[in-house]
């Protein structure tokens, strides 16, 4: 596929589109879009009315199979879908892209001045076919890539007579390109949808191969169904990794049937657990939307929890009152470092849970952040915080680990401190994620070693909201004003100015394979949850997808970025997002009125 030369994009009124295309030229022609639309498509030789009868059904069960009186029951246990192909994926954006454009749509007032008169549909064109067409054939991975192996680029063209055409080297480039054909129509007040902007010329590709977002479910407890409109918003802002960092020191809610007593004694209370249907639910729902869930069971540290269950694995279990002493946060506890039980236990854990991950995802999540040496010296099979003896020991726990990584088809992850801090050696197909600097994201690939970046002074969604800690009074005053340690608040245009590459040689750029923005859930619940990921992360998704910079190599605008980003925060909260407001609408609806600075 050939890119279209680069047409500068200018932020207009109602003309967004998130993320920045590559290249991005429309006109101002009405075209309205009605709900039998043929979709033409060599995958089902089909209508939209005739995508199959598994989808309609899959899809009823994907966005209303919870009992709300239980939160976390599936109302159709036992039923059996077959596995994620390039044709289920596009199957189901066709029928998410009706559902998008002529059900979850909004009507853009807050972007036009007071006194504006929207389309009239009489002797109106309508949207007559959109074709898709796959120009190569799929990949047998297509719903679990390794990161740059699948091209996820796309052209998508609407004339003004009313054919939409989208191609795609793959089914990931026709999906993208249908989420992008949505944000072209608006819902009109009376009845329908139109868009103002034919003829419609785009080409798109993305400038990161991983575009994720880390969610921690177990410091709060999360329904799946909440999980699931985080994956479903992620998607719709064109990001591809889901990271369930999904057990730590505080709850274990990961149902693993052959180690019962982890969630039944784990989990905050017995119910608040997240079944095996429920875990393969979440999968293949972020699978059908070309959204890879990856898999986190951080370790050795933040592993606390599992003394619940089998106290013989943990050293250094909730010593209190000074827990601070051998651990990031409360209760401590650790894995031990040198047991031939824990060897075991994490021998059946992986035997049970990895097989259940593969058919999804090709990637598993080892942790390794934040572990405290002096937890060691409480180890009764080490006895030691010295790093001489820990750092040997710490290696043949990793390769245990990676090994049984390996032997099921999946490749590790593991976070920075296990390179970095430790001095491991790792696999060379291991990714290190990155958090805490740009200067480690540069040491990383300068070891060869691919890299996801975070740093959290930037892309942590949690900061800003003080400490969650409670101070003695002896310690009340030094801590005064309670702030937390990434303070301040992080708001969208920080996210936006985020380098993934900054500091990083231009010959270690390619190992820079995309980034990740975090919500760690000390201070977030399902109450509050949608407003802090989004539009934050919008920003980030953004940035991983266009790049920080434009086509002339500067760093891109937040001035022409905040219409857009409004524009897109009005769909997700159109599809029942929770995500905070941009600006007020007297800022939109002139789009030059809330400037500050701006030379004449």
């Amino acid at each position: 596929m050939k890119a279209v030369h680069y047409l500068p994009f200018f932020a207009s009124l109602t003309s967004a589109i998130w993320p920045l295309p590559t290249s991005y030229d429309h006109g101002d022609t009405v075209l309205w879009m009605s709900d039998d639309v043929a979709f033409n498509w060599a995958g089902t030789a089909a209508s939209a009315s005739n995508v199959g009868s598994r989808f309609l059904v899959l899809q009823e069960y994907l966005f209303s199979s919870f009992d709300e009186s239980s939160n976390r029951k599936p109302k159709r246990e036992g039923t059996e879908w077959q596995g994620v192909s390039g044709d289920d994926i596009i199957r189901f954006a066709i029928e998410q892209t009706k559902s998008t454009i002529l059900k979850r749509n909004f009507v853009p007032w807050k972007f036009h001045p007071r006194g504006w008169s929207e389309p009239i549909a009489e002797g109106a064109t309508y949207v007559s076919s959109i074709t898709l067409e796959l120009l190569g054939e799929d990949p047998p991975s297509i719903a679990k890539p390794l990161a740059g192996s699948v091209d996820e680029s796309y052209s998508l063209t609407l004339t003004t007579t009313g054919e939409a055409t989208i191609l795609a080297n793959t089914s990931l480039g026709l999906r993208h390109g249908l989420n992008t054909f949505t944000q072209l129509f608006y819902k009109h007040s009376s009845d329908g949808a139109y868009t103002a902007l034919a003829p419609v010329q785009i080409f798109d590709a993305p400038k990161f191969e991983h575009r994720g977002i880390n969610m921690d479910v177990a410091r709060q407890w999360y329904p799946a169904k909440d999980i699931a409109r985080m994956i479903d918003t992620a998607a719709y802002n064109k990001m591809n990794r889901f990271h369930l960092h999904v057990t730590d020191s505080q709850s274990w809610p990961l149902e693993i049937p052959s180690l019962p007593e982890l969630a039944a004694k784990g989990a905050y209370r017995p119910e608040l657990y997240y079944s095996t249907k429920e875990f393969e639910y979440l999968q293949k729902r972020a699978a059908l939307q070309g959204v890879e869930l990856i898999t986190e069971i951080d370790m050795p540290g933040h592993t606390s929890i599992i003394h619940e269950a089998y106290p013989d694995l943990i050293a250094a279990y909730n010593i209190q009152p000074n827990w601070d002493t051998y651990s990031a946060e409360p209760p401590s506890g650790t894995l031990k470092l040198n047991s031939s039980d824990v060897d075991t236990f994490l021998s059946k854990l992986f035997d049970d849970l990895l097989p259940r991950i593969f058919p999804f995802s090709t990637y598993f999540h080892t942790g390794g952040d934040e572990v405290n040496k002096n937890a060691y010296e409480l180890d009764d099979t080490v006895k030691s915080k010295d790093p001489e003896v820990l750092q040997p020991l710490m290696q043949a726990f990793i390769d245990r680990n990676h090994d049984q990584v390996r032997s099921q088809g999946l490749t590790p992850i593991v976070w920075e401190e296990m390179l970095l801090d430790w001095n491991l050696t790792l696999g060379k197909d291991t990714v290190v994620q990155s958090w805490r600097s740009d200067e480690a994201v540069a040491s990383i690939v300068s070891k060869g070693y691919k890299a996801l970046v975070g740093n959290y002074k930037y892309w942590y969604l949690d900061c800003g909201k003080g400490q969650w800690l409670d101070f003695s009074p002896e310690r009340a005053a030094a801590a005064w004003p309670f702030q937390d340690y990434c303070a301040p608040f992080h708001n969208w245009r920080l996210v936006y100015s985020y380098d993934p590459l900054a500091g990083v040689p231009s010959e270690y750029h390619h190992l820079v394979i995309g980034g990740e923005a975090h919500l760690w859930s000390e201070q977030t619940d399902p109450i509050n949850l949608d407003r802090m990921i989004w539009p934050r992360a919008s920003a980030a998704a953004e940035v991983l997808w266009s790049g920080v910079k434009d086509a002339q190599g500067q760093n891109r605008s937040q001035f022409d970025a905040s219409p857009r980003l409004s524009e897109m925060r009005e769909r997700m909260v159109a599809r029942g997002v929770g995500a905070e407001p941009v600006q007020m609408p007297y800022c939109t609806m002139d789009g030059e009125q809330c400037q500050l600075g701006l030379l004449a």
